[in-house]
């Protein structure tokens, strides 16, 4: 019989689900166990759960025929349980390192109380992180045990299920359970503390309680807040039944009307068309279960009138913080003047149905998954009106000279720029819009991003200030929250895009539109790009794409000898070039490259704009962390991965994953072992084809070479289409993504 059996009910959580499980699993206190509840997740919850029940024995996946919410998943999970204490972990949190040895400790220390309290803090999605304001009580409570009765301080603490452990022949024997609905902690843990006859305290942080920037239930607006009362109901339906708790009615009274208040105040909770009926389902509570002769508190004295009243004394409490923004709104006032401006001219023009604006690579051309999108879209859709947009007149003139006859092209910021985006019902971008750019209902934003992650990317920077460093991650969220569709390839772009970006896309399972031309790889455009770029006939074509390093100033590391590494290869292969993008300005060319392509001894390719010809037109891809292999890999050709500073590079960016442990191909963790690969032909072999298959068969998922047909008809269009097969999804790797906190 293990010591706790935690219960995790898992519903649309699959960004975290892994970090939570790994809390609890990867704890030096190992007897335990965990019950994984699967709410009918529509997302990738039951896939993890049942992966970490197949390598793990203490873990045991339940998956429910129907979404029943978090009270009643709970419910579950407990008849399934063995262990001496019961925990109830949400699956969005995590436990502290320590913490189950601790609690352990501390039950021991107490022989088993019924309930156990413990601390918590607050983690936020940006980075900070704050204590339980109410941690003295923890402190002042003693070694000992005690009743509620004896220290009633310790139900002002935070009534949520899940800062408490309970012994589950005591939960058992009162026949405690979970109410459907929101807000199911309320009649649970009132009742439990008022029953428990022993009652113990941990002055510790045990549990990491993870505010999210999205998705978190109660931060939800919606009717449902109503259940409130129901629950409130069922605690003194408690009461009643229960003649020996009648002291407690008074301060559960004021509870209820303090809590009904608080998410009565709240923005984000209730529609305001339902708010004055709130207030009156609080009042006729509030008038139902007060105790006879009992005073009213002055906050709560509200409820005794009527909304209006409400209304009044909470717009006199805002007024003085209105004045205190009036001098931020004088600023703000010439900017607020045109944008109230320019909305009244858009609410007069309707979205034009059949508008579709582009732009990728912050505007720098037709390129990308965008253009793959916007020629397809001309091909099976052509009363479509697709328009780019471009950030100066160069850009534009070599757009004008890559499109089609008769496409157009706006600049940023100009007459046209505003007209066309003031009444687009699609924008489709790989990278974040700028922040003028107002999004107005009804239109559809696609975002496409560029590739695979590997490395951090969006909030996950938060933890990364180097990697960061002149990045505003909470403006680009507030950006992303534009979107309404974030396009994947892979099940781990999924989870990696959910977590980073906390917002309210919706996942769309496509794949890449930029990779069909890979999918059918043509050998004949291969050809072409060769002869364009001089390649002798009959050489074997190196392809060496290193990345952008966050620990330079500049991003530069010269991690090889190109040289020497165009010699070492030999007369009969033609080593290409290709620098990361934000590297093709800055000194890293006037340091060598260009000089070594006028020379021949290699061909400097980071101008050429479709890195796609590159890869079809090469036999060997090289490179260390770029997210170019994951692209690659749908062309069934060898990969090597060059990572001699694979500690620096984890340490200053943070990866998803070890891509040693997960390579596309073999590993060269130096120079010499990089030209022993290819002096040695292993570079080639069966065992680089094993990996790349498996390599592929997990990152190119959804990859079938009709993306970005998918895109434009599902989309753009709204038709219907079969989603990507995943026959090549392989089992699930041995080495797990590092879906770390920030």
């Amino acid at each position: 019989m293990p010591r706790f059996s935690v219960i995790i009910p898992c519903f649309k959580v699959q960004g975290y689900l892994r970090e939570c499980l790994d809390s609890v699993l990867e704890q030096s206190y190992r007897d335990v166990e965990v019950i994984a509840v699967d709410d009918r997740s529509p997302d990738g919850c039951g896939a993890i759960l049942d992966e970490y029940a197949a390598r793990d024995e203490r873990v045991r996946a339940l998956h429910l025929p129907e979404n029943v919410g978090l009270g009643r998943a709970r419910n579950a999970g407990m008849p399934h349980a063995t262990g001496d204490y019961l925990f109830f972990l949400d699956s969005d949190d995590t436990l502290t390192p320590g913490a189950l040895r601790a609690l352990a400790d501390r039950l021991a220390q107490t022989a088993d109380p019924d309930v156990l309290v413990f601390d918590y803090a607050r983690t936020y999605w940006w980075g900070g992180t704050r204590r339980n304001a109410l941690a003295r009580v923890l402190a002042q409570a003693g070694e000992g045990t005690f009743t509620a009765a004896e220290r009633p301080e310790i139900l002002s603490l935070l009534m949520v299920v899940w800062n408490k452990v309970y012994r589950r022949d005591f939960v058992e024997r009162e026949g405690f359970a979970f109410p459907p609905g929101y807000y199911e902690d309320t009649p649970w843990t009132f009742p439990v503390l008022l029953s428990a006859g022993r009652i113990a305290t941990l002055d510790r942080i045990c549990l990491n309680y993870r505010q999210r920037r999205r998705g978190s239930i109660l931060s939800t607006t919606s009717r449902r807040h109503f259940d409130i009362h129901e629950q409130y109901e069922r605690v003194f339906a408690y009461l009643d039944a229960r003649p020996e708790l009648a002291g407690w009615r008074p301060f559960l009274h004021t509870k209820m009307g303090e809590h009904c208040l608080d998410v009565l105040a709240k923005p984000d909770r209730l529609p305001p068309s339902a708010r004055r009926a709130f207030f009156r389902r609080t009042a006729e509570l509030f008038r139902a279960h007060r105790p006879e002769g009992a005073a009213v508190p002055a906050g709560l004295r509200v409820l005794e009138g009527g909304y209006a009243a409400y209304r009044v004394r909470r717009e006199a409490g805002r007024a003085g913080r209105e004045l205190e923004r009036r001098a931020r709104q004088a600023r703000a006032a010439a900017a607020g003047r045109l944008a109230r401006g320019r909305s009244a001219v858009r609410a007069l023009r309707p979205l034009d149905p059949h508008l579709v604006v582009y732009s990728a690579f912050s505007h720098r051309g037709v390129l990308g998954d965008p253009a793959a999108i916007y020629h397809k879209a001309r091909e099976i859709a052509p009363h479509l009106r697709g328009v780019w947009v471009v950030r100066d007149e160069e850009t534009a003139a070599a757009a004008a000279a890559a499109l089609p006859p008769g496409a157009e092209c706006v600049l940023l910021g100009s007459a046209g720029y505003r007209r066309v985006t003031e009444r687009a019902a699609f924008f489709v971008n790989n990278v974040n819009w700028p922040g003028a750019l107002v999004k107005r209902p009804g239109s559809v934003h696609i975002h496409t991003h560029q590739g695979t992650p590997l490395k951090y990317m969006g909030a996950d920077l938060l933890a990364k200030p180097g990697a960061r460093y002149g990045l505003d991650v909470p403006q680009m969220l507030r950006r992303a929250d534009r979107w309404d569709y974030s396009l994947v390839a892979n099940r781990h772009s999924e989870l990696v895009w959910e977590r980073a970006y906390p917002c309210r896309f919706r996942s769309a399972r496509t794949g890449s539109p930029r990779n069909d031309v890979l999918v059918g790889a043509d050998a004949e455009h291969g050809r072409r790009v060769r002869a364009r770029l001089g390649v002798p006939d009959g050489h074997t074509v190196v392809l060496y794409a290193p990345t952008f390093r966050d620990y330079r100033r500049g991003g530069y590391v010269e991690r090889i000898d190109l040289a020497r590494f165009a010699a070492d290869l030999g007369a009969d292969h033609t080593l290409v070039v290709r620098l990361h993008p934000s590297l093709a300005a800055g000194p890293a060319r006037g340091m060598g490259l260009a000089e070594l392509h006028r020379r021949g001894v290699l061909i400097d390719a980071t101008d050429e704009p479709h890195v796609t010809d590159l890869m079809l037109a090469s036999d060997v891809l090289v490179t260390d962390y770029s997210a170019l292999m994951f692209d690659y890999a749908n062309l069934d050709r060898p990969i090597v991965v060059h990572a001699d500073d694979l500690a620096a590079y984890t340490a200053s960016r943070g990866t998803y994953f070890d891509i040693t442990a997960e390579a596309p191909g073999h590993v060269a963790r130096s120079y010499r072992e990089l030209a022993w690969l290819f002096a040695s032909g292993a570079w080639r072999d069966e065992e680089a084809a094993r990996l790349r298959a498996a390599f592929a068969g997990r990152f190119c998922e959804f990859d079938d070479g009709r993306a970005a047909e998918r895109v434009v008809r599902t989309l753009l269009l709204g038709e219907e289409m079969p989603a990507p097969a995943t026959a090549r999804l392989p089992a699930p790797a041995a080495a797990r993504d590092l879906l770390t906190s920030w």
